[in-house]
Parts: structure tokens; C-alpha cells; sequence
């Protein structure tokens, strides 16, 4: 996906970060680049978009109840088990 333009941070590298960007995990100095490019290249820019959108109704179908305390005592004293007993080496 490109516009065809060239760009300061080109559209594979942005759309490689594309998930990075969305959660704000990418160093502030390519979150400046990134800005730029998606400012100037409208088809990146609609890729984020549609990321971002996707984001919002995962945590929205996601969001219901929580899970029961007695399930998470439970998976917590599984993972504990399966790290005793799976000691590399032995």
C-alpha cells in the first residue's frame, strides 16, 4: 500500500509500526515521522484508521464481565504447576 510518493519514512516502515503507533508503544521520535507520513499519504492514513476502528470494537465486545476469581486462582495455580514440574535440563 502507497500513495506513490516518496516520503521522509516510507510506507513499509509506517505500516510496519502500524500496531506500535495505534498503542502508543513507538519512540517519540517515530511517532513524529509517522504523524508526517500519515498526514501526507492518504491510503497509510486510512490503514491506521481502520486499525484503530478494529481496536475499539475488540475492547468493546471485549469489555463484559470479568472472569470469576475462582477461574483465575485456578489458571495462576496451573501455570505455577507447569513451572515447577517443566524445568529445562531435567
Amino acid at each position: 500500500m502507497s500513495c506513490g510518493n516518496p516520503h521522509a519514512m516510507p510506507c513499509t516502515q509506517v505500516l510496519s509500526l502500524m500496531h506500535e503507533y495505534v498503542d502508543d508503544e513507538v519512540a517519540e521520535v517515530q511517532r513524529v515521522d509517522i504523524v508526517q507520513h500519515l498526514g501526507e499519504c492518504p491510503p497509510c492514513d486510512e490503514q491506521v484508521s481502520l486499525v484503530r476502528a478494529v481496536k475499539v470494537v475488540v475492547h468493546r465486545s471485549c469489555a463484559g464481565e470479568a472472569a470469576p476469581d475462582s477461574l483465575r486462582v485456578s489458571i495462576v495455580a496451573r501455570i505455577r504447576q507447569v513451572a515447577v514440574t517443566d524445568v529445562p535440563g531435567e
